[in-house]
């Protein structure tokens, strides 16, 4: 016997990998439209502003990010237990952990908007925002700081869907959002017939209108297509944050969430350390991260799916199949990040010349970067795939801590150390060193027995199948025989 369908893809049958690879795919696809979401938006912005609006934008995003991360943490959070109450056959408990993430992060984002709007000028003046850019972060940021409910339900309600096992939806609402962010844009930018020109708040409520819809679309969606996620009379009481949820999710979403962080400055140490190079390997540097963004996207949907995936087999309480689960997430990432990198170094010129321009000399810069730190990140996405099976298992601290070892002691002990031998090939050279101490680490923290003996017993998810029934009768599935 096995649980229901959720609507979504079934995550506990059939062949594991196709499965995998068929569910991680709108996960990758929702990625790529974020991404090229904003680097449009970049172009309208720097086309039609010039580039001082353009840095505004990116003073702007740097601080959204770190507002994000958390809401990331807490999604995933959410994530690991809705899939285990999937997988347990347990509408009611994932409904109940859908309304407290939803709950929680509106309060918070109403909390943080406002306090985000009173304080926006300390936020840039902390972060040594240009005086010529201030004034246009301050207005575009504000705006955001607006639309940031919207934006966290969006968020929180399609990582849900996601541990349901329906990837598909959130990509359906991510296009619409990105189509229209996209669209008014320039309209709002710039003027059009009765609209006039809002400049770079034009752009700030292009994103701002694109989220407010999208959320309400995807809401409506839900409740119109009767989405295992919906909730109805007595169950709106759980969008007011349930203590036993928020604890689980605090717990597990702050240490996500900081990964997010440590990653996030692990980056901005090394593009300090890039810009003691000059200007050329700096320019190099930019266009090589610019590659990198999409070569480890494959990796991040992979995790995130095998999450969901995992968290549904520990809810089952499929042991074997956890294994199995991990095992396919590593060598899709073989595989298609493997196909990537190659094909990246392949055909790199062409790529580089996209971002730094036909014959500049910065392009063999870029191709000596390439050619020495891409590999790393297929070793990248064999940790980030662990840490997912392990994350729908509960365990979130493991991964902070290896990730905190290899981004500082390890990967700025390595630079330090041969920088007077090496030059800035030690700084190419310690992204592959530092991905393959951990990997080395994440296989380790995943073998050990511990924390998979812990998921056979999933608190919580039997218990409140009692005391939340008469909440909603049809909160159990029925069963597959």
């Amino acid at each position: 016997m096995k649980p229901a369908s959720t609507r979504g893809r079934d995550l506990l049958s059939g062949p594991i990998l196709r499965t995998l690879a068929l569910f991680s795919a709108p996960i990758l696809a929702s990625n790529i439209l974020q991404s090229l979401n904003g680097s449009i938006n970049s172009i309208w912005v720097g086309q039609m502003l010039g580039e001082a609006a353009l840095a505004a934008t990116a003073n702007a995003n740097v601080i959204m990010f770190l507002v994000f991360a958390a809401a990331y943490g807490f999604g995933m959070a959410a994530t690991i237990r809705i899939g285990q109450a999937f997988g347990a056959g347990n509408v009611a408990a994932a409904r109940r952990t859908c309304g407290t993430a939803v709950g929680l992060c509106v309060l918070l984002s109403f909390l943080v908007g406002t306090l985000g709007w009173i304080f926006a000028p300390e936020l840039l003046a902390a972060m040594s925002a240009p005086q010529e850019t201030f004034g246009l972060a301050l207005t575009y940021l504000r705006v955001i700081f607006v639309a940031m409910p919207a934006s966290m339900v969006t968020v929180i309600l399609g990582m849900g869907l996601r541990g349901g096992g329906d990837a598909a939806t959130p990509l359906k609402f991510m296009i619409l959002s990105s189509l229209l962010d996209i669209a008014l844009n320039p309209v709002l930018i710039g003027g059009l017939g009765p609209i006039p020109a809002l400049g770079i708040a034009g752009s700030a409520f292009a994103t701002a209108i694109a989220s407010v819809v999208s959320m309400l679309a995807l809401v409506a969606y839900v409740y119109a297509r009767d989405l295992p996620l919906r909730l109805r009379g007595k169950e709106l009481a759980w969008l007011w944050p349930q203590a036993d949820e928020m604890r689980f999710i605090l717990a597990k979403g702050l240490p996500m969430g900081a990964q997010m962080l440590v990653i996030s400055a692990g980056g901005i140490v090394i593009l300090g350390l890039v810009n003691r190079e000059g200007l050329m390997v700096s320019a190099a540097y930019g266009a090589s991260l610019q590659l990198w963004t999409y070569l480890q996207m494959p990796a991040m949907a992979i995790s995130a799916a095998v999450s969901a995936m995992a968290a549904q087999a520990i809810g089952a309480g499929m042991d074997q199949r956890l294994h199995h689960v991990a095992r396919s997430g590593v060598l899709l990432n073989l595989a298609v990040t493997g196909f990537l990198c190659a094909l990246l170094l392949l055909f790199d010129r062409p790529a580089l010349e996209l971002f730094l321009g036909f014959g500049s000399p910065a392009v063999d810069t870029a191709r000596h970067i390439q050619f020495l730190a891409s590999w790393s990140y297929i070793l990248f996405g064999v940790t980030v795939v662990l840490f997912g099976t392990m994350r729908a298992g509960g365990v979130v601290w493991a991964p902070l801590i290896i990730l905190a070892i290899t981004l500082y002691p390890v990967r700025l002990g390595f630079y330090y150390l041969f920088y007077p031998l090496l030059g800035a090939d030690a700084l190419w050279l310690a992204f592959p060193v530092s991905s393959a101490v951990a990997v080395g680490m994440s296989v380790m923290a995943y073998r050990r027995p511990g924390w998979r003996a812990r998921t056979r017993a999933v608190p919580d998810i039997e218990a409140e199948e009692e005391s939340h029934a008469d909440a909603d009768p049809a909160g159990r599935m029925a069963p597959n025989i």
